[in-house]
This record gives structure tokens, sequence and C-alpha cells, in this order.
């Protein structure tokens, strides 16, 4: 079943916990993580970012996504992530994605606003829930995705963040406090004083992107702190690689969807651990 964006993240505030945010834009990683969502009855928010698009594109995968979350008992958001224009989170939202993030980050803060409240209007029209976000982080958005490590003058500014979440009426809040996107070449140190003047400044749930790859007491710190969705995929990408991988190598094994029932089952081993982490059922 489909649930909305606030009625995830009020689950989430009312068991002091965190909910796991899957990037899904490939087939096995949709089963595996909703495999998951019914095993543990979590909410879990199933998302396609527009990145993804030259992977698939959201109007082939997104109704895949849309559908199999309808048909399971297990409560699931359908989130556009990182929507760099208005016509394409409308696009998705048209298709039955029921939630969605502005990424203006690049913007000025005004344009930022400005872009944002737009998206808020539009999308809080059709009552769905927003995800904005003030500050950037390193990896895929910036500079070189190879280097792996936070920069920490590009942290989000807790009053400023205020201001933003003011101006814009954004649901939650995805900031910069210590993650990077992508794969980490050095230890990530979070500041989780950061994340708590954050969460008291704006009043709003927090949003860890870059949520692969950290320790679960990070995780944990992080979520008392206020941190409320964190998103998720490298690794699990990562998990069905390396699961497939070998079985490509071997002579014994032809075709394709041995390989994608690999992944599969890696994704969902990778998602199930996560998860239970986040919702503190280890």
């Amino acid at each position: 079943m489909i649930i909305g964006l606030n009625e995830a993240l009020e689950y989430a505030e009312k068991n002091q916990c965190g909910l796991a945010a899957v990037n899904t834009p490939f087939f096995a990683a949709v089963l595996g993580t909703i495999e998951v969502g019914e095993a543990t009855g979590v909410p879990i928010i199933l998302q396609f970012a527009q990145v993804h698009d030259p992977i698939v594109g959201i109007e082939n995968m997104g109704p895949a996504m849309v559908a199999l979350a309808e048909r399971s008992e297990a409560p699931f958001v359908l989130h556009v992530d990182h929507g760099e224009d208005i016509d394409y989170i409308r696009k998705g939202l048209d298709m039955g994605f029921n939630s969605c993030m502005f990424d203006g980050s690049h913007h000025s803060f005004d344009d930022n606003v400005r872009l944002t409240r737009e998206v808020v209007e539009m999308a809080h029209d059709r009552g769905i829930g927003v995800e904005g976000e003030i500050g950037m982080m390193t990896g895929n958005e910036n500079g070189d995705p190879s280097q792996g490590e936070a920069d920490e003058t590009l942290y989000t500014d807790a009053d400023e963040a205020a201001a933003f979440v003011e101006a814009t009426g954004i649901d939650c809040l995805a900031a910069s406090f210590g993650t990077v996107h992508g794969m980490y070449h050095k230890e990530p140190h979070l500041n989780l004083d950061l994340i708590t003047r954050l969460r008291e400044r704006t009043g709003v749930p927090i949003v860890m992107h870059g949520g692969s790859g950290l320790s679960d007491d990070d995780y944990r710190n992080a979520t008392q702190r206020g941190v409320r969705k964190i998103n998720y995929y490298t690794y699990a990408a990562k998990a069905a690689l390396d699961a497939a991988r070998p079985l490509a190598e071997d002579p014994e094994v032809l075709l394709w969807p041995t390989l994608a029932m690999a992944a599969r089952d890696a994704v969902r081993e990778d998602v199930m651990r996560f998860v239970k982490v986040l919702a503190n059922k280890n």
C-alpha cells in the first residue's frame, strides 16, 4: 500500500527511528526492497532520482514501482528524488509518485527559495509532501565524486536552514553535515551537534543524503538527534554487483536471469540489515 511522506515521517517520529529511503533504478532493487518492507512492516520510501534517467527513464521504472507498492500490504512512499526542475517532478507525480524532493542546492539562496516554493505549492495542492535542500554535499554533486570526503565549508548553516524552511513551507530538510554521495574513501565523521541545531532551529525532520557506508552507531546517533529519512543507494547497488559478478564468470551460468536473481537477493539482504538498524530492530 502507498502512504504519504508525512504519515511515514510521523511513524519515524513516534518511534524515534529513521526510515530507509532506497533508490531503486533497476528492477532487482525494486523487488528486493519490496520484500524487505513486507518482511518487516516498517515504512520504506522507494525513490527514483532524476539522475537515474540515463539508466532507465522514470516513465518506464516509475509505473512498475507504483504498481508493486500498491499491490503490497506493506507501507511504501513513492518519492521523486533530487528533482532538478518542476516539470520532471510533475511527471513523477502524474504517474503515481506521492512525495518529492526539489534539489535547489546549486542555486543562490533566493533562487532556491523561489523554485522550492513553486514545487511546494504544486505538490501541496495535491496533498503531497516535499523535501528541500540547503547546503551542499561533496560527491556526485560537487567536484570529484571519487574523493569520498565531506567538505565542512559546504555544511548547512542552521540559521539559514531555519529561514529556508520558513520561506518555503517544506515538510523535511535535506542538509549537509558530514556525509557524501557515492563511496567513502575516508572514514566519515558526522557533525552530530549540527544535526541537533538543524532540528531545533527548523522544526522539521532532517534528511540524510549519502546514507550508504556509515556505521550502525552513526545511523543511531543521527536518528537520536532528529534525522528521520536516510537516503540509500550506493552500497545496495554494490551488493547487487558483488553477488552477480562471480556468477558472470562461471561458464555454467548462461542466462541473465540467474544474475538478476542473485542481485535481487543481495539487495534484499543489504537493505534488510539497513532497515533493521534504522528501526532499532537489531
